[in-house]
């Protein structure tokens, strides 16, 4: 190749790397421009007495700053919510208004104003278990789901057209336990459910039974059913928590909650298979005190995954190899607030908010989207024992 045409490349490589910049820089500025200036947060709280219920607040997503949080209905037990995809609707774990104790647990449908972002109760229907511990929602917005912890079991509630839940249209009850643990794994302990991005499987992590149950979804009859295999294992002991889909579909991840570990899978979306790759730490290597996972989370982009760590309180952040899914620990940021036992990635997907449960407040970090790190935005804001964090199209 002689020199005058290597200029010529290097020219037109040029030329293809600032186009490419462009391309980035106009799809960026257009969905700047798209996007809302505010977004409604709700956060789920085990507040007890007057303080009880769901807080709302606004997030200013081109600063982070959040609003002071206001309650936005009274609720006993709230702590874990899921939007509809029309912001109209919330729903939510705890106590049915006016009940209370084990007979009382439901789970709890609110319509949102669309004025003033508060909530107004609709209807509860029973857990089918006591403890339903946590919530989620189909790609359409005809089912919620729910996991019971103290019950074992898993249920599925078709929505109204008014946004109230119907009786149920599912439920199976979980059986066995790994009994690795005496203190916390004699019994079964659904801890989440989770749809694949085809809308096809349901992921239902038991803690109690060290496993990740696999139910096909039909979303005509609302149904779940076994899967064949219908299960896959977990680490013995580990008690694993919380399940997250890689948006390629081809990966997804569990936290051990006991163990503070994540594991990653391949996901095979025709079959509905599950197959473990490998099993790393959220921990730092050195940290010699006693931690449990809580929340995992992977970026909507698909670049970086990660988890909160109770006790260490701080976000392990993760990058993700699109290729094989596996994933690269990339150090961990302080949540300013002790036991982070949820947080979320805003919808602008620039922000990070994690709910600090025992020092009742709420903190705001900004995400490098190329580089995955965190860094406090100085805001942070009180709420009563904050469990979760939630965002609405409102």
């Amino acid at each position: 190749m002689n020199l005058h045409t290597q200029q010529f490349r290097n020219k037109d490589a040029a030329k293809a790397r600032l186009f490419s910049m462009l391309i980035a820089l106009s799809a960026s500025l257009a969905s700047n421009a798209a996007s809302p200036k505010e977004t409604t947060v709700y956060f789920g709280t085990y507040a007890r007495g007057e303080q009880s219920g769901i807080y709302q607040s606004r997030l200013d997503t081109r600063t982070g700053q959040l609003s002071d949080p206001v309650l936005a209905a009274s609720a006993v037990r709230p702590g874990f919510l899921v939007p509809h995809p029309s912001g109209k609707y919330l729903y939510s774990v705890g106590e049915k208004p006016g009940h209370a104790g084990k007979d009382a647990d439901s789970v709890c449908a609110f319509e949102i104003a669309p004025d003033t972002g508060k909530l107004s109760f609709l209807n509860a229907r029973p857990g089918g278990g006591n403890e339903p511990c946590h919530v989620s929602m189909d790609a359409e917005g005809k089912h919620l789901f729910s996991a019971q912890y103290g019950g074992g079991s898993c249920s599925v509630y078709p929505i109204a057209a008014n946004g109230g839940l119907e009786p149920r249209s599912s439920f199976h009850q979980h059986k066995g336990a790994s009994k690795v643990d005496p203190k916390r794994q004699m019994d079964p302990h659904a801890h989440s459910i989770n749809l694949d991005p085809s809308n096809r499987y349901a992921m239902v992590v038991d803690l109690g039974k060290d496993q990740v149950l696999i139910y096909r979804f039909d979303a005509e009859s609302g149904t779940l059913t076994p899967n064949e295999p219908a299960y896959v294992e977990t680490a013995p002991g580990g008690g694993p928590r919380h399940f997250d889909f890689h948006p390629s579909g081809k990966f997804a991840y569990v936290n051990l909650e006991m163990a503070s570990k994540i594991t990653a899978f391949d996901f095979d979306e025709t079959s509905g298979v599950l197959t473990p790759t490998r099993t790393v730490s959220t921990l730092p290597p050195d940290f010699a005190g006693k931690s449990s996972g809580a929340e995992i989370r992977v970026s909507d982009d698909g670049l970086f995954l990660y988890a909160s760590n109770r006790g260490h309180d701080s976000i392990a952040i993760f990058s993700i190899d699109q290729g094989t899914g596996e994933l690269t620990a990339l150090g961990h940021e302080s949540t300013r607030g002790k036991t982070p036992r949820h947080f979320n990635i805003d919808p602008s997907g620039k922000f990070l908010i994690v709910a600090n449960q025992n020092s009742n407040n709420v903190t705001v970090f900004a995400i490098d989207p190329s580089t995955g790190q965190l860094s406090h935005t100085g805001n942070t804001v009180e709420v009563p024992k904050p469990v979760c964090v939630v965002f609405s199209s409102l």
